[in-house]
């Protein structure tokens, strides 16, 4: 057997753990599939927790799942021994055991190598584990306290630990996501909500043939292309010889190649979301069934986002959403914007839970400069009446997002401090300074505010 996985993963150009972690993801779906006809309740969580811990099993081996059990334990005793506190305990311990692993494991390394561990499905499961501790802490909170999000995911009681353990491990979505609410996993698993007996149910087939199909189109140009953009080019003295223009272009194009690798994954747990109907997420306006649950990406979107502001809300979707429910928002005073601090801190978050890298801590605190630069062009945008003027700004935001997003992406490949500086070094630091030169420039020239537009226009 492990001749044969060695000769497979020789011929796709992959490490014998790699190819074990994608074939045991590529088996969430047909186990989600299982699920559905699993009957009633109780089975459907012991289900869960059951093929979630065995997928980790073959992924990563006997230490993958004592790390789970560990974070886990970590959210659940939190609930039991401090209700008023559990979420704050459970953020800071679970995160505090996630980063300790990132150190010990060095997870980025092995990544870089072409090598997997457990760190990446430990990342999920510890998002997993605070929401449902800070929404049982939620509980306690009167309405008029807790803004629509927290009304709609807070828990009233405790869930029992057999639900607590499905929900964490739930077949084998924790390996890459996309991260989801204990709320609805159990709205789902009881057939409530949405999943009721009297709620019309959607067939999954041409959701999951969509997904497939993509995830095959994804592996196949992410195959294609990474031989023509190696990451070791950045510090190769031939890179230093090449002009301005052609630095700023192939970090952009080192960038666009690392992210259908991301599509893929996506696209593969998306099919396993939606096969399971937990991914379903209503009916659109022309009756056809929506699986906002099931996505994490928005390909089109990333690709071609007109403002920075956009990427969140179309990339690593439901982690974005995560961070803003449970970081940004709680920053942020009740009926109060938040600002760039709240924007920095949330990013500084995400940036410590990718690992203690000095690339993951450059990348992300590019992309809340990236962000509220953005912001900066858009209210320019928004400022001015004349049509022209404004298609332009909306042409210069696009080009600014993908020119400073190829340029923030190359931390996030290469990691280490050496190689993040001599790749922005080259280019003049440009996708710093312009951020920074639009939030002065933001500070100093004003758009006209809405209503002298208004009244101009009359």
């Amino acid at each position: 057997m492990d001749l044969d996985m060695s000769s497979m993963a020789a011929t796709l150009g992959l490490s014998v753990p790699v190819l074990r972690f994608l074939l045991c993801f590529v088996g969430t779906i047909p186990i989600s599939l299982i699920w559905r006809v699993v009957p009633t309740t109780l089975p459907k969580h012991v289900y869960s927790a059951f093929t979630g811990a065995l997928l980790c099993y073959l992924s990563f081996g006997v230490s993958s799942n004592l790390h789970f059990l560990v974070s886990m334990l970590i959210g659940y005793l939190s609930m039991i021994v401090y209700r008023p506190k559990c979420g704050l305990i459970a953020f800071f311990a679970a995160f505090g055991y996630l980063i300790g692993c990132h150190v010990y494991y060095m997870s980025g390394d092995a990544w870089k190598e072409g090598g997997i561990d457990t760190t990446g499905a430990l990342m999920v499961l510890t998002l997993k584990v605070i929401s449902c501790a800070i929404n049982y802490q939620d509980g306690l909170l009167k309405d008029d306290d807790l803004r629509e999000a927290q009304k709609k995911n807070r828990l009233l009681k405790m869930p029992s630990l057999i639900e607590y353990v499905g929900y964490c491990l739930c077949c084998g979505s924790h390996l890459a996501g996309p991260v989801f609410e204990i709320k609805d996993y159990l709205d789902w698993t009881e057939r409530k909500g949405l999943w009721s007996p009297s709620e019309k149910q959607p067939s999954p087939w041409g959701g999951v043939a969509r997904a497939v199909i993509r995830a095959a189109i994804c592996m196949g140009l992410y195959l294609y292309l990474v031989p023509f953009f190696p990451l070791s080019t950045f510090t190769n003295p031939l890179y230093g010889e090449w002009g301005f223009f052609k630095k700023l272009g192939y970090q952009y194009l080192c960038g666009f190649t690392a992210r259908w690798k991301y599509y893929f994954i996506w696209s593969i747990s998306e099919a396993a979301m939606i096969i399971s109907g937990f991914g379903f997420s209503g009916w659109t306006s022309n009756s056809k069934p929506k699986w906002d649950r099931a996505q994490n990406v928005d390909i089109i979107g990333v690709e071609l986002a007109k403002s920075a502001v956009q990427i969140p809300l179309v990339w690593n979707i439901q982690v974005s959403t995560w961070l803003r429910h449970y970081v940004y928002e709680r920053l942020v005073q009740k009926n109060k914007k938040g600002g760039f601090l709240q924007l920095l801190a949330t990013q500084t978050v995400s940036a410590v839970w990718h690992g203690l890298y000095p690339g993951y801590i450059f990348f992300f605190v590019q992309s809340a400069l990236m962000i509220a630069g953005s912001k900066v062009i858009y209210r320019w945008q928004q400022g001015i009446s004349s049509g022209s003027v404004k298609k332009l700004l909306t042409f210069v935001n696009l080009a600014y997002t993908a020119m400073v997003l190829g340029y923030s992406s190359v931390g996030f490949m290469v990691l280490s401090l050496h190689e993040t500086l001599t790749a922005s070094r080259s280019v003049y630091y440009i996708g710093t300074i312009i951020p920074v030169v639009l939030l002065i420039l933001g500070s100093v020239v004003k758009p006209p505010s809405r209503s002298k537009l208004q009244k101009k226009a009359q």
